[in-house]
């Protein structure tokens, strides 16, 4: 039996996160060779973790990456089974390891690559937690795009923000915070944004609303459209009342060289 040395189990134990007597065993099955017992524990451990996919992961985190040259951003979701998890700090690196890496995909939904399965697995090994890959997006854009990005300080609730023009960094972190807080959340940039589907339920409630009233015909359509009037005044971002400045409507906040194309916010969970 090969000699397992201090330093040999202290470096399986960082490399893992796991107990001095697991790593050790590891070694002891492996002749002492460091890289052959972490690749063996992942190997174990990952099928034991798969076994227990079936327990909810409730909490989470939401990280956030721009890209060095500022073209292009993601927003990732990893879940947790515990809020102890979801806090550590172990979990919130992870997370924006994650968001990092999620940069190398193609624009749109991002789908786990190899290199995000291998940190989650390493995170699940570590942690004993069902922890998963949610989701991710990539906005991208060309060299005038500016990105707004805001996690919440307990991680649950991220926005990550598209512009363009000469938006600053202020200005935008403080539209993220709005879109975070305000009630009832914004569904799109503008009304032309906001889903079909969306839009078409909300119309078809407004007209039961109007039919149900008796009024005549050429006054319930009147009806209709001021409720749809003012469903898009409280759902479409750029016509929100700003919520440190009541006052003011997002799109009075933005200069005349600049724009916002698109946001996501997301939540631990909601998806």
């Amino acid at each position: 039996m090969a000699e397992i040395t201090a330093q040999a189990v202290m470096s399986l134990r960082a490399a893992t996160g796991l107990g001095m007597m697991e790593c050790k065993k590891a070694l002891n099955e492996t002749s002492g060779d460091v890289s052959a017992a972490e690749d063996l524990l992942r190997k174990k451990l990952k099928g034991k973790m798969d076994a227990r996919t079936d327990r909810a992961a409730g909490e989470g985190r939401i990280g956030i990456a721009v890209a060095n040259d500022g073209r292009s951003a993601t927003i990732v979701e990893l879940r947790a089974e515990t809020d102890f998890t979801a806090k550590n700090e172990n979990f919130v690196n992870v997370t924006q390891q994650v968001a990092s890496s999620a940069l190398g995909a193609s624009a749109g939904d991002v789908s786990a690559s190899d290199e995000i399965t291998k940190i989650v697995d390493d995170i699940r090994i570590s942690t004993g937690e069902n922890i998963s890959y949610a989701r991710g997006h990539k906005f991208e854009g060309g060299g005038s795009t500016i990105y707004g990005t805001y996690v919440h300080h307990d991680g649950k609730t991220g926005v990550l923000l598209q512009g363009e023009g000469s938006l600053s960094e202020d200005l935008l972190k403080d539209v993220c915070m709005h879109i975070t807080a305000v009630l009832p959340r914004p569904l799109g940039v503008t009304k032309d944004d906001i889903p079909a589907e969306v839009v078409d339920k909300e119309r078809k409630f407004a007209l039961e609303q109007a039919t149900e009233s008796g009024k005549p015909q050429e006054i319930a359509e009147k009806m209709v459209e001021g409720k749809m009037r003012k469903f898009f005044e409280d759902v479409a971002l750029l016509e929100q009342p700003f919520v440190k400045d009541g006052d003011k409507k997002i799109k009075d906040l933005l200069p005349a060289d600049g724009s916002l194309i698109g946001f996501l916010r997301w939540q631990v969970g909601e998806a």
